[in-house]
C-alpha cells in the first residue's frame, strides 16, 4: 500500500510520466482543473501564486478533470494551448484524470483521504485545492469557492514565511 504522497507518479499533459518523489521538500498546491468552468478564471490566480512563491519553494499542479459537468472535455494538447493563451499558465499541467469514482487518480484518493471535505470525502466540483506541506503529510483542503489568493496566508505558514 502507498504510504506517501511521495510515493505516487503523475503523468505530465506531455505524456511525460514524473513521481513526486522530486517535490519532497516543496510545498504543493495541487487542484483539479477544467476549462469551460465558472471557477475557470482561477488559473489566472494559481499563476499568479506560482509565480510569487515557486522561488521560496511553492509548485502549483494542475489536474485537468471532466467529471464534473463535461467541463474539460478538449485533450491534453488543447487543454495546455487553452491555459497558456489565455491565462498564460507555467506551472505543471498533468494528463486529464478522474478525482472520483471507479479510476479516480491514486494521488487524489490519498489526498480525499488525508483532507476529508466538509461533508463527505468526493471533490465536489472543479477547482477544489490541496495545500500539501513540505514533508508531505499535512494537508489542507479549499472548496472550489475559495480564491486562489486568499490562499496567500496558508502558503506563507506552510512555506515557513
Amino acid at each position: 500500500m502507498v504510504e506517501s504522497l511521495y510515493d505516487q507518479k503523475a503523468m505530465l499533459n506531455n505524456g511525460e510520466e514524473i513521481e513526486l518523489s522530486q517535490y519532497k521538500g516543496k510545498v504543493l498546491l495541487i487542484v483539479n482543473t477544467a476549462s469551460k468552468c465558472g471557477f475557470t478564471p482561477h488559473y489566472e490566480g494559481l499563476e499568479a501564486l506560482h509565480k510569487k512563491y515557486a522561488e521560496q519553494g511553492l509548485v502549483v499542479l494542475g489536474f485537468p478533470c471532466d467529471q464534473f459537468g463535461h467541463q474539460e472535455p478538449g485533450d491534453d494538447e488543447e487543454i495546455a494551448t487553452f491555459c497558456q493563451r489565455n491565462f498564460g499558465v507555467t506551472f505543471p499541467l498533468m494528463a486529464k484524470v478522474k478525482v472520483n469514482g471507479k479510476g479516480a487518480d491514486p494521488i487524489f484518493v490519498m489526498l480525499r483521504k488525508k483532507a476529508r471535505g466538509a461533508i463527505s470525502n468526493t471533490i465536489k466540483w472543479n477547482f477544489t485545492k490541496f495545500l500539501v506541506s513540505r514533508d508531505g503529510e499535512h494537508i489542507k483542503r479549499y472548496a472550489s469557492t475559495v480564491e486562489p489568493a486568499s490562499l496567500e496566508s496558508d502558503i506563507l505558514k506552510a512555506l515557513g514565511s
